[in-house]
């Protein structure tokens, strides 16, 4: 039987897509006999590469080709997560587009291919994610949570590529929970505390996930390295001291349509917070995901149904467009 690890929003995969049952002794967290039901996902083929981005930082990258599509997409995941993270969004991109998932140098599997342990600001991640659109020549972009920061300041950058971009669990506003949930990190990170990050993960952003998922978020989060720890605290202070104007002064030299999704019930990127980047992104759509919290699609089926239905209106547009130009 083929079993992928079950880390962070990722599921386990049998190789004809169909619903897994597994034995008690063959589960990563070893729980219960449990059904995938919608959690399901495909044993896709992925060409893996090893990328030089942003002078002598490596990537691990994997890109799932599409045979019949020119248009690539490029998945950009948030903090504590690996590309991982991406294993349901995969089940509908992966039918329309090229894919590309990577991880960042300090993390899943890019980090045995960085000695270096200096901590990376936004800012790099930024230039990292330009080196990989350019490498990979990616037309399409699509963060989650605190991947939105680096993918804005990419974007800011007028890659000339780029042609839509959607950030999803994401939002300028640092509201009283979102507040409160950096700053209980920053304490538990700072002092290495384990399952206390994990359990503050599955309490507050995690909450409206499955038992399932918070089990494989706990046993991800709960066992990550000191330096990823250290990279996650940096990151914290880096926002806490983030530069609203500067940064919303970006957001406004953005120039491609964006699509900003948002769970109904997520408390710390809500819908009503998404819509202050709507005075300087110009060109920018909101959705609501309803009855979802901040992990979307990952939640349960309704919500990834919507997820699939807004994301794939927004990127085909795209093409439509594309093709109205080369009819004329």
């Amino acid at each position: 039987m083929y079993l992928r690890k079950c880390i962070g929003r990722d599921s386990l995969i049998p190789p004809n897509g169909r619903p897994l049952t597994l034995p008690c002794n063959l589960h990563p967290v070893n729980c219960p006999p449990v059904t995938f039901g919608f959690f399901e996902v495909y044993d896709m083929y992925a060409e893996k590469a090893v990328v030089r981005v942003h002078g002598d930082l490596k990537v691990q990258t994997r890109f799932y080709p599409h045979p019949h599509s020119s248009s690539t997409i490029i998945l950009v995941n948030g903090s504590l997560a690996t590309s991982a993270a991406f294993a349901q969004a995969l089940r509908f991109l992966c039918p329309l587009f090229n894919v590309v998932l990577f991880d960042q140098p300090y993390s899943g599997a890019s980090r045995v291919h960085n000695r270096s342990q200096a901590m990376l600001g936004k800012e790099d991640e930024a230039l990292i994610l330009l080196d990989l659109i350019e490498h990979f020549r990616a037309d399409q972009v699509m963060s989650f949570s605190w991947g939105g920061v680096s993918t804005l300041l990419a974007l800011a950058q007028r890659p000339a590529r780029i042609r839509r971009a959607v950030i999803s669990s994401f939002s300028p506003v640092l509201n009283a929970p979102m507040m409160d949930y950096l700053k209980r990190g920053q304490e538990y990170m700072a002092a290495c505390d384990r399952h206390q990050i994990a359990t503050l993960v599955n309490e507050t952003i995690g909450k409206h996930l499955s038992p399932l998922f918070k089990r494989c978020n706990f046993r991800h989060v709960s066992t990550l390295e000191v330096h990823e720890y250290a990279q996650m605290l940096h990151h914290i202070r880096q926002v806490l001291s983030l530069d609203t104007d500067r940064y919303m002064q970006c957001v406004g030299n953005v120039d491609v349509p964006l699509l900003f999704l948002n769970g109904e019930l997520d408390e710390y990127t809500t819908p009503t917070d998404a819509l202050y980047f709507a005075d300087l992104a110009k060109r920018s759509e909101y959705v609501t995901i309803r009855n979802t919290g901040h992990f979307l699609e990952m939640e349960h089926q309704t919500a990834w149904e919507d997820v699939r239905q807004a994301v794939e209106r927004f990127l085909l547009a795209a093409d439509r467009v594309t093709g109205l130009r080369k009819a004329s």
